[in-house]
């Protein structure tokens, strides 16, 4: 008995042959047109999901932009409506001596009493061509009060040499076309230092020569203009009476 037995055992008979590989006898049966149908449906829902999440990503970014623009506008709005306040109240005050004449003919030395509306006045002209010197008005107004000549005199320059600051040199802050010749340019580190430089410049070397009107200065500022800039100046000048 044991003998048989063994004898089975090295032979191998009755012996259950061994399972093949699993993958040799798992038959997977696939339906390729559903799979690729499948598939296609799949691939429209993302782009569907894909093509929403972008149109409301730029309708936010075009409320982002619209609130901005309001809140701007807001601002602004609320700005010229405290000019406007300003002019209203102080407008009573706003007068020139007895020796002021509108032709300007008699130079820029006009005295202003206090309490005038000149910040509001110029504001609101600035503001009319959208000026970067909007926010240098008590800077101006300051410099003509120290050196002594009328505070129209400044910004009628500026806006006749460069349209208040819009056609200058590159980082110059210099509306005044002051040192600009050929391909010299003087360039300034703020607008406060133009205006100071500026100012103290047209004191000491025409208001002091006795160069106290616009074709007085003009012969020595701008010779070449025959005319032009002093029609400009004082143009711009009656401009912000």
């Amino acid at each position: 008995m044991y003998t048989s037995t063994i004898a089975k055992y090295l032979t191998g008979a009755g012996k259950e042959k061994p399972a093949g590989n699993f993958f040799e006898n798992v038959h997977i049966s696939v339906d390729f047109p559903f799979c690729l149908l499948y598939i296609e449906v799949m691939v429209r829902k993302i782009t569907i999901f894909f093509i929403v999440y972008l149109f409301l990503n730029i309708l936010n970014l075009f409320l982002i932009d619209k609130a901005f623009a309001y809140s701007n506008t807001r601002k602004d709005f609320d700005q010229v409506l405290g000019e406007i306040s300003d002019r209203k109240n102080n407008s009573s005050n706003y007068q020139f001596t007895a020796s002021y004449k509108a032709d300007l003919s008699d130079g820029y030395t006009a005295e202003i009493k206090p309490g005038d509306a000149r910040a509001a006045n110029l504001k609101a002209f600035l503001r009319k061509y959208n000026s970067d010197l909007y926010n240098h008005t008590d800077k101006i107004i300051e410099v003509s009060d120290k050196y002594g000549f009328d505070y129209r005199l400044l910004p009628a320059i500026a806006m006749q040499e460069s349209n208040l600051c819009h056609l200058i040199p590159e980082n110059s802050f210099n509306c005044w076309g002051w040192g600009i010749y050929g391909t010299t340019v003087t360039r300034f580190d703020s607008y406060d230092d133009a205006i100071e430089t500026v100012g103290k410049g047209i004191k000491d070397h025409y208001i002091d020569e006795g160069l106290v009107t616009a074709s007085a200065i003009m012969a020595k500022y701008t010779p070449s203009s025959k005319g032009s800039w002093q029609h400009g100046v004082n143009t711009f000048m009656k401009a912000l009476e």
